[in-house]
């Protein structure tokens, strides 16, 4: 990473997360969701913001890093020279925007062939930044500027456990996640990207969710890394490219976990 301008690539990084905030605070708790479903079965929505953000972000990435390559959820990949990948996730918990909750946010990353090295979590409505790499772990707030540190060690019994949602992906993974449940002190349910911010800041201990993207997860991974915190697979290996994802606040809660997970058929 030393052929790269760390303070240009975190430079980029707030104007990205800069332009995403105006687009979807544009558009947060108003009538003009255009809210429309992907999917073919279900219900899989996207909205205006969702697309308008990731629009907003890819002009910034156009101007600013025209070599570089982006990922996003919305549009199609573009290819770069330059080694570098911007993962972008718009709004991730479209769900919760559409329902006028703050805890979606907006997900920035960037990668080389080995993974995230820098991400951020914006929650645009509240004013919150969780930047982590390139030697930051912290949160830029309303109130001032925090380090981020996950949690102590404790006791699997003592830990808090999130996922987003109830019915986490295939019937195998939610028996694993349902055993996982009953072994902690506490399980909540649906707060998206947030649940991840809060383990970088030492607030609780486990999110574990299953069925994820790569722009689900890469910001998330860059932000606890950083902070002191572990996310892989549920076999302990990368979880770069999504899919089954355990992030932790520490080895310990994270090789209780893994052991009852880890036990799921592939």
């Amino acid at each position: 990473m030393s052929r790269f301008d760390s303070d240009e690539l975190i430079a980029t990084a707030h104007a990205l997360a800069d332009a995403a905030r105006a687009a979807t605070l544009a558009r947060f708790r108003t009538a003009a969701l255009g809210v429309e479903n992907k999917a073919g079965a279900g219900f899989d929505p996207v909205t205006l913001a969702d697309r308008e953000a990731e629009v907003a972000m890819r002009a910034v990435l156009a101007e600013r890093r025209p070599d570089d390559a982006i990922l996003g959820e919305e549009l199609a990949g573009v290819a770069g020279s330059s080694g570098l990948t911007w993962v972008l996730d718009p709004v991730d918990g479209t769900r919760s925007f559409m329902c006028g909750t703050p805890t979606w946010g907006v997900l920035i990353a960037v990668a080389d062939e080995s993974g995230p090295f820098f991400g951020l979590i914006d929650q645009p409505y509240i004013g919150e930044r969780f930047l982590g790499g390139l030697g930051l772990a912290e949160l830029q707030a309303r109130t001032g500027r925090h380090p981020l540190q996950t949690r102590a060690p404790r006791p699997l019994a003592e830990a808090s456990l999130f996922t987003t949602f109830p019915e986490i992906g295939s019937p195998e993974e939610a028996r694993a996640f349902a055993a996982l449940a009953g072994q902690v002190r506490l399980t909540r349910y649906g707060l998206d990207c947030y649940a991840y911010a809060l383990v970088a800041l030492g607030q609780i201990d486990l999110v574990v969710e299953a069925g994820l993207q790569a722009y689900d997860v890469q910001a998330p991974i860059a932000v606890i890394e950083a902070a002191g915190g572990i996310v892989t697979d549920w076999r302990g290996g990368s979880a770069h490219q999504g899919g089954r994802v355990i992030a932790a606040a520490n080895s310990a809660v994270h090789a209780e976990a893994l052991e009852i997970l880890s036990r799921t058929p592939v």
